[in-house]
């Protein structure tokens, strides 16, 4: 698990400079709400995550406090933001396994944030949910709860696959659970797949794009599968025990679904996400990747308002003591200057469809900026740019080197 990010010390009370909330509502507002809990741990994960095991008996670590501390965390939200906190334009449950939860214990905090400050019209409500966890009269619940969109981990569609991640669910499994959402009025279904992975052969992800694609979800997550440190599966890389994954199998990989998902109709607006229409791309992952507004909550969650960033205490045991307390969780956090601010903004918007804007890049960059961009337009790394339109905007080959990209590019 990744050690927290270093910065200054956050307020007990959670208090927000003046300047940074004097700006909400000009932006949309997003809600993070996390759920370190799962069942068993993947091994190629290093996510915030807890089983049941890890936990053991520690005093406010247990899934049966969660959501009471997480509206602990909201009424500290609430007192922080003030009266001119905005409506709620998106929710996003994550994790860990929040399908490991009772639906009611997730429609509980969907309830507490719809009474104040309420979510705007056509507020998107995702949960992230591991096929096995998935039950008919669950998916219902959640659905008739307000949920909107189902984001489910598939990962892959074979099994010897399936096995090398640690995954618990088998090809089938996820078939049914796609069926069931449907059956329940799910209209907004992601599927989200790891590709690379040790042992995974071309004809193997063909076969996984060829299920999901057969599944007609509304929205594709493809993500190249990263050994990170101190991880179970990075431990057997090192053994040699597997292989680890090669950049060129990954960028025919890459290619191979592209190709297959904009010829189902599903096109690209993030390096790593495709959607049907607009409509079903993940609106609480723009918020990110456009410099918006969102608050976390929960063990290790990280927020951002107008330009200061926090992040809280990892363990569930630490951050449902500090609520407990009347603290904020926060652990630390940083202020953002307008020229970091900038910076982010071309590194963020240069994964998405809509591109970095050039005055951004001039800004960033200074004055040899256009020559820079002339050379990777020749490169073939990003696409001419049309004095009228003013973004940079990666070329499929660019997605591919989009951190080279971004390093001639700053």
């Amino acid at each position: 698990m990744p050690a927290q990010p270093t910065g200054d010390c956050a307020p007990a009370d959670g208090r927000l400079p003046e300047e940074a909330t004097r700006s909400l509502g000009s932006r949309p507002f997003g809600v993070y709400v996390h759920v370190p809990f799962c069942a068993t741990r993947c091994g190629y994960c290093d996510f915030n995550t807890y089983t049941a095991d890890e936990l053991g008996t520690t005093p406010g670590a247990s899934r049966a406090g969660w959501a009471d501390a997480v509206e602990a965390e909201w009424r500290l939200a609430r007192r922080v933001l003030g009266a001119s906190r905005p409506p709620i334009d998106t929710v996003f449950f994550g994790g860990g396994t929040p399908t490991l939860l009772p639906p009611a214990d997730l429609l509980r905090v969907v309830d507490t944030l719809r009474a104040d400050p309420g979510l705007a019209a056509g507020a998107e409500v995702t949960v992230e949910a591991n096929p096995e966890t998935l039950t008919r009269d669950g998916l219902s619940a959640l659905r008739d709860g307000g949920v909107t969109r189902l984001s489910m981990g598939m990962q892959s569609a074979s099994e010897h696959v399936l096995a090398v991640l640690d995954r618990m669910h088998s090809p089938g499994r996820v078939v049914a659970a796609v069926a069931d959402a449907r059956a329940v009025g799910f209209d907004s279904v992601s599927l989200d797949l790891i590709y690379g992975t040790p042992g995974e052969s071309l004809g193997d992800w063909r076969h996984t794009l060829d299920v999901t694609l057969g599944l007609q979800p509304e929205h594709v997550s493809a993500y190249a599968l990263i050994v990170e440190p101190g991880t179970r599966l990075a431990g057997r890389v090192a053994r040699g025990e597997v292989a680890s994954p090669d950049d060129d199998v990954m960028a025919s990989m890459y290619d191979m679904a592209d190709d297959a998902l904009r010829g189902a109709g599903l096109d690209w607006y993030e390096i790593s996400n495709w959607a049907r229409e607009p409509r079903h791309r993940s609106r609480h992952n723009l918020h990110y990747w456009r410099d918006t507004d969102w608050w976390g909550l929960g063990p290790g969650a990280h927020s951002h308002v107008g330009g200061v960033r926090w992040w809280n205490v990892k363990h569930p045991a630490s951050w449902s003591q500090r609520l407990g307390d009347g603290a904020s969780p926060a652990a630390a956090r940083e202020t953002l200057d307008e020229a970091t601010r900038r910076l982010e903004r071309v590194m963020l918007g240069l994964r998405t469809i809509d591109g970095a804007a050039v005055a951004d890049v001039q800004a960033s960059v200074g004055p040899g900026a256009l020559a820079r961009l002339d050379g990777l337009v020749d490169d073939g790394l990003v696409q001419p740019v049309p004095l009228e339109d003013a973004r940079v905007v990666l070329t499929r080959r660019g997605r591919l080197l989009a951190d080279a990209v971004t390093l001639r590019l700053t």
